[in-house]
């Protein structure tokens, strides 16, 4: 029986050490440096399942037979929109998020909501009675769930081989050692071998894989970083733990657009699909104060309306704040030097807070009309009517420069109401060709958009 050998590898540039060393001689990076298994020991496992040999041999590329892959399609239409339409057979789908967000919540649900099919639900955290009283409250047991309390990953394709699954979760990955390296389970070496063997379970078998996966301080999937680019799809669920919201969003897909979102409302029985964002990303006020101003943005393919509050006020303590939430503070401060440069307020003596509601982040440019017109109608003390809405990239010249599917966020405003949505002059080719009824203003500089607040 041969032994198992290893070496030190820098993940920044590939170096390679006989021991850990802090310091890479080769990139001078730091702290880079992780054990990785050279030559495994021989097990008496059997692997007939996920370790099929064959003999493989270049082909011309006009010679690949193209097979018409059926997706699965769940009953969560928020999961299958951020998977490009359904879960790809023989996909590895790696999901992270922060302890508590939801994420085990969200793969058991998708586990009962499957009853035609066989699934098998892993969990190295939980025991199978601690699963089957999360299960009673979010849905009725299914059928053909099966649960396994494992850490092995040996036993537990073992077991995949005998059941033969349609679906396969595993919580999580960061729970899971294989017998093939030595490092305690979490380490860098186990995560990637236990990945490395699911995958080509996976692949040799047509069988989807979830892995759920912890994050690190700095928000980052822990373990290496060739864990994200081993796996297909890479799922992040975010949220806020003071809302009620969670957002699902793609990070990598192989399989469709890695900029597309779920969102759910966490509620007592489990996750709730939220098929309309708008609606809950909007506040009804009876009556509208300053600082508000509705902005359209775009999430993949999908379009919603969110809520921008700007809150300005004189500094009364020496260097003024400028202070987000779920808006990059350094576009804010471009904003306003904009505002200040080009249309002549003074916000270099004042303290500005802006606000995203309903605790998403936002990073799509077509909300800074929005943003610049919350900011003028606080610091003028000015309501916008509610009517409105706004969508357009501010330049540093102040110009308004125009945004990608104006088609699509026209039609969402309209569709919940609005009256007016202003927009680039530089849209107005594609404005011009829209049968909406809603009334379309075109700017071409942030200056034309004071004479609209207030009206």
């Amino acid at each position: 029986m041969s032994k198992i050998k290893s070496a030190y590898f820098c993940q920044s540039c590939g170096a390679q050490s006989a021991k850990w060393v802090g310091k890479c001689p080769v990139c001078n990076e730091w702290n880079t440096y992780v054990e990785e298994v050279i030559e495994k020991e021989e097990t008496k496992i059997s692997s007939k399942s996920f370790s099929t040999k064959r003999e493989s041999k270049p082909i011309l590329l006009k010679q690949v037979e193209r097979q018409n892959i059926e997706r699965i399609i769940t009953e969560d239409s928020e999961l299958n929109r951020v998977l490009g339409g359904g879960i790809v057979p023989g996909s590895l789908i790696l999901i992270g998020g922060e302890p508590g967000i939801g994420k085990s919540t969200l793969m058991l649900q998708l586990a009962l909501k499957l009853s035609a099919r066989k699934i098998l639900y892993v969990s190295g955290e939980e025991s199978e009675m601690q699963i089957k009283m999360r299960a009673e409250r979010i849905a009725p047991p299914g059928d053909k769930c099966f649960i396994y309390a494992e850490t092995n990953t040996q036993n537990i394709l073992k077991q995949a081989d005998a059941l033969q699954p349609d679906l396969i979760i595993v919580d999580s990955v960061q729970t899971l050692h294989s017998s093939h390296v030595e490092s305690p389970p979490g380490s860098v070496s186990q995560i990637r071998e236990c990945t490395g063997e699911f995958q080509r379970f996976a692949k040799e078998t047509n069988t989807p894989i979830f892995l759920i996966g912890h994050i690190t301080k700095d928000g980052s999937i822990a373990g290496p970083k060739l864990l994200e680019h081993i796996v297909d799809t890479v799922l992040q669920f975010e949220g806020d733990r003071n809302y009620s919201y969670r957002i699902l969003r793609t990070l990598k897909n192989r399989f469709g657009s890695a900029s597309e979102i779920g969102i759910y409302e966490m509620l007592g029985d489990g996750l709730r699909e939220v098929l309309n964002p708008s609606e809950i990303l909007l506040t009804t006020r009876e009556e509208q104060p300053s600082g508000i101003a509705i902005a359209s943005m775009m999430e993949g393919m999908r379009p919603f309306l969110i809520e921008t509050q700007a809150l300005v006020s004189p500094a009364f303590y020496g260097t003024p704040q400028r202070s987000a939430t779920g808006f990059d503070v350094r576009r804010l401060n471009m904003l306003l030097a904009v505002l200040e440069k080009r249309i002549g307020f003074r916000f270099g003596v004042k303290d500005v807070f802006l606000n995203i509601a309903g605790g998403i982040r936002v990073d799509d440019p077509a909300i800074d009309l929005g943003v610049v017109a919350a900011l003028i109608s606080s610091y003028e003390d000015i309501a916008i009517s509610p009517n409105y809405c706004f969508t357009g990239e501010v330049g540093l010249s102040g110009e308004v420069r125009a945004v990608s599917r104006i088609e699509q966020r026209i039609a969402e405003a309209e569709k919940l109401g609005f009256k007016k949505i202003f927009i680039s002059g530089y849209n107005g080719k594609a404005s011009g060709s829209s049968k909406q009824k809603i009334e379309i203003v075109a700017v071409n500089k942030v200056q034309d958009l004071i004479r609209w607040i207030g009206k």
